[in-house]
């Protein structure tokens, strides 16, 4: 049976058929000359009569938007079974792994179902595991479950502007899992000395030297009374090292968590097995000095890739499950392209909200927080870099050199580290990759899907906005004359935005020029295809804007600049600036497209000095 015959059978689209073919939801189904091929008794997998035995719950209940709480998640919710990721646990054998992975891909409730699983507790959570994918590999893995003390602390909440508030909610944090363990008071397993410093930190009056020593005394104690080495898990371990770097305290951060983690996972024989989540590995800050039982995975390792976000079989079968099967394409689109090791993987807050809201594509991984790792790229890109997050925004690749060892503070150091920050946060992906002799790897990179163009693009213009490079008014002038097609608008507002953006960018013409690019990328590009430093007639233009729409007129730029000129050398520059455009016949695409109108715009520049000439 072909697409065509099962989508009429069936009574839906044949790119619906298509896509449970690649997701392999239809049992026999089989390409043969670049064709599918469906067994004449092929059902649809809603139908009730394939199944996947990946999901426990059913359509009629909700996604769980921001359910961090495993025991609630699986209960309650519409769960993705990642209990496998214990199977793999227990396999490797790691002493101390360190999870990277960007925000919101599923840390904090795969670390939470790590918990509920290996914690000693009064109540029967096996029964949490019984129908889940774990139990189905026997004893050898159950015998594991409820076999530990568990000490969980996550700092993803630890987010201030000073040390001093840090600091306290650091001690709030560990005052709350010490009081998660409070059979250590009466425990006759315990010396003295050892329930005074308990009572201490429960009554939350230890100092900053007595509190780093937090983890390797409560896991002693716990090894003491239960007679098990506890389970240390730290989810987000770098948000409070990453709000240190943006708020200056970064130094005092470092020093503390450096004792912390020391305490707990280095030589420590007071602890089973150790599970750290995080944005960025931050090896080169010593936190984990000689440590040398840590096992650090992180978006270019094969292992573990298809714990951390949806697979598209995953995907594909919760679009099923609500009756948005034909949505697979458009979910692709707009959340899938990241690859954790050789796995596709989606965005699973963007798929979750994406089902919630019945298929409606928008970008909602900005709406979950600021991007502060894109802001402080923007604060220090060079003109290189500039023109590479052009080419990003265009859709085009780039290659860069990814060290996964990156630090917040090489961004100054070195700012061609960005790229690494913003592969392993979640804004790039690899495409190519070639492992070199230090470790680093040398990638072909780029945008991963359309929602992180958008919120590339929502971040240039708030950062544009906010250091004074244009204001909402004058963008909104531009949208209103594109929308009115008001073309006398258009060209005031261009111009207004260029003068305004040579009030800040380098007064030089390689960083006003990528500056202006940037901001121009992320206004317009829903209503043109731009183009920057292309040959078209007989040269190079500088900025050209194709419309995307006949109604629309095209627009190209030409820049000159010089040190030193006087006003009216200046205007004559922008003069031949516009000229230019026309004796080099920079608009013979436009013609060629059939773009009816064109406005051409030469700008020139000297110092903080702008003059625009327009035709």
């Amino acid at each position: 049976m072909l697409i065509s015959e099962a989508a009429t059978k069936w009574g839906v689209s044949e790119r619906a058929v298509r896509d449970m073919c690649i997701a392999g939801r239809i049992l026999g189904a089989e390409k043969h000359n670049g064709k599918w091929v469906l067994p004449d008794d092929a059902v649809r997998p809603d139908d009730g009569r394939i199944k996947t035995g990946e999901y426990i719950k059913t359509k009629s209940q909700a996604m769980p938007i921001g359910v961090s709480d495993y025991i609630r998640a699986q209960s309650d919710y519409y769960y993705v079974d990642k209990t496998l990721l214990i199977k793999e646990i227990l396999d490797q054998k790691s002493l101390v792994t360190l999870f990277t992975r960007p925000r919101r891909f599923g840390k904090t409730l795969n670390m939470d179902m790590l918990r509920v699983f290996f914690e000693i507790s009064s109540d029967d959570t096996e029964k949490y595991f019984k129908d889940k994918k774990i139990a189905k590999f026997g004893k050898k893995y159950m015998d594991y479950q409820g076999k530990y003390p568990v000490i969980f602390l996550s700092f993803k909440d630890v987010k201030f502007d000073t040390w001093e508030e840090t600091f306290d909610k650091l001690s709030e944090l560990v005052q709350v899992e010490f009081g998660r363990h409070q059979e250590l008071m009466t425990s006759d397993a315990l010396l003295d000395y050892e329930k005074e410093y308990y009572s201490k930190v429960l009554s939350k009056s230890a100092n900053k030297v007595e509190l780093s020593s937090a983890l390797e005394n409560l896991s002693r104690m716990l090894n003491n009374h239960y007679g098990a080495a506890p389970i240390i898990i730290i989810d987000e371990y770098d948000t409070p090292i990453q709000e240190g770097y943006s708020k200056d305290f970064y130094g005092d951060i470092i020093d503390f968590m450096r004792n912390f983690f020391s305490g707990g996972f280095k030589d420590n024989k007071n602890l089973s097995f150790g599970f750290l989540t995080g944005i960025l590995r931050i090896a080169q800050e010593s936190i984990f000095s000689g440590l040398n039982n840590i096992t650090v995975n992180t978006i270019m390792d094969d292992e573990y890739s298809e714990f951390f976000g949806f697979t598209k079989g995953e995907v594909a079968d919760i679009l099923y499950d609500f009756g948005m099967g034909e949505n697979i394409s458009e979910a692709e689109k707009w959340y899938n392209g990241y690859c954790f090791g050789s796995t596709e993987i989606f965005n699973p807050w963007s798929i979750i909200n994406y089902v919630s809201k019945n298929g409606l594509p928008q970008a909602y991984w900005v709406s979950t927080g600021k991007n502060e790792v894109l802001e402080d790229v923007l604060n220090v890109a060079t003109e290189d870099i500039s023109e590479r997050l052009n080419m990003l925004l265009l859709g085009e690749k780039v290659i860069a050199r990814i060290d996964q060892n990156v630090v917040y503070r090489s961004l100054t150091e070195n700012p061609a580290n960005i790229y690494s920050l913003l592969l392993m946060a979640g804004y790039l992906k690899p495409v190519n990759k070639q492992i070199q002799m230090d470790g680093s790897y040398l990638c072909e990179i780029e945008i991963p899907n359309q929602e992180i163009a958008a919120v590339f693009k929502i971040e240039i213009m708030s950062h544009l906005l906010q250091v004074g490079a244009v204001q909402q008014s004058t963008a909104n002038r531009i949208a209103e004359s594109l929308y009115a097609r008001d073309f006398v608008l258009l060209q005031q507002a261009l111009v207004e935005y260029m003068n305004k953006s040579m009030s800040f960018y380098d007064a030089s013409a390689e960083g006003f020029y990528h500056g202006l690019t940037l901001g121009i990328v992320a206004m317009m590009d829903n209503t043109y295809r731009i183009k920057s430093n292309r040959e078209s007639g007989d040269g190079r233009f500088d900025l050209a804007l194709f419309p995307r729409e006949n109604q629309y007129p095209g627009i190209i730029m030409e820049f000159k600049w010089k040190n030193n000129l006087s006003e009216k050398a200046l205007s004559d520059l922008a003069e031949e600036a516009l000229t230019q455009i026309s004796a080099k016949s920079y608009d013979i695409e436009m013609k060629d497209l059939g773009v009816a109108e064109t406005i051409k715009i030469g700008a020139a520049f000297s110092g903080k000095n702008v003059v625009i000439k327009t035709l």
